[in-house]
């Protein structure tokens, strides 16, 4: 019953298959404002979950229009190649993440993170 306005990023986490597409199952995340970070209200739906997401060290590609899945896959799997096999990093997810609003037409921002192990 609180409306909080939308945050940025819209992150999600996808779990990669052994081919590199992406699993059907898919984790939404949304940032809690700044003002109710201390005392979230509590979801009314059964299937939304608090979490608080521990600091992590991430590796990064960023690329911009409006991202589809075969867009997050093709930048996962260049950031993958540009990475080598030297980096340490969680292999069974990355989260795909967007930062701006469906109405906006130019210079948006995508990105793809992979966590640091």
């Amino acid at each position: 019953g609180v409306g909080m306005g939308m945050t940025a990023p819209v992150s999600i986490t996808v779990f990669p298959a052994e081919d590199g597409s992406l699993q059907q199952k898919v984790k939404v995340s949304l940032r809690i404002p700044s003002q109710f970070q201390a005392n979230p209200p509590c979801p009314s739906d059964a299937s939304i979950n608090i979490e608080e997401r521990q600091g992590m060290t991430i590796y990064s590609t960023q690329f911009g229009g409006y991202a589809k899945e075969v867009d997050y896959v093709n930048y996962a799997a260049k950031l993958k190649s540009a990475l080598g096999s030297e980096a340490a990093y969680r292999k069974d997810f990355y989260f795909c993440n967007g930062y701006d609003p469906p109405m906006k037409p130019y210079g948006r921002r995508n990105e793809i993170w992979f966590v640091k192990e």
